[in-house]
């Protein structure tokens, strides 16, 4: 059994990152009204327009419940994670350029790509670099319901790796 090869599931390191490219995310992930609900009370939100269908079926212009904004990006940027930086990730440093140009709703699939746009090496933390991402999000027909610019600390690769 000690001579099988091993390949354990890890984002990316900082040198491997490469400005310009686009990845994308999948499988995407379709959305419950569980998941909104759910999501919408776990952060006290009480916003009619995430929990109560009769409130929210009567206002236009979407007459529908729409899914909570923060569950949106949370999503967005959750779906990238496996791909990009699962497990080589230091922090988040920020967030910035936050769009939600169309609402998403209960039963719509989300599908997420990112583009690198900038990288450069951490001028106080050796060993690590700073990336930004701009993230997208898209739903089953193609309309972006959500964009994102983040900032992420990522480790370099460790020596021998």
């Amino acid at each position: 059994m000690s001579d099988v090869r091993r390949v354990v599931q890890r984002g990316l390191w900082f040198e491997e990152f490469e400005t310009g490219v686009v990845y994308e995310h999948r499988p995407g992930r379709t959305v419950t009204e569980a998941d909104n609900v759910l999501f919408t009370t776990l952060t006290m939100n009480t916003q009619a327009l995430h929990l109560d269908a009769a409130f929210a079926d009567d206002l236009p212009p979407f007459n529908a419940r729409l899914v909570n904004s923060m569950f949106t990006l949370s999503t967005l940027v959750g779906l990238s994670v496996a791909q990009l930086t699962q497990g080589t990730i230091v922090g988040n440093l920020g967030f910035s350029e936050i769009a939600f140009p169309k609402p998403l709703f209960h039963g719509d699939t989300m599908y997420a790509e990112t583009e690198i746009v900038e990288k450069r090496e951490s001028k106080s933390r050796p060993g690590e670099g700073i990336v930004t991402f701009a993230h997208t999000a898209r739903n089953q027909h193609g309309d972006v319901v959500a964009t994102a610019v983040r900032k992420t600390m990522v480790r370099k690769r460790p020596e021998g790796e």
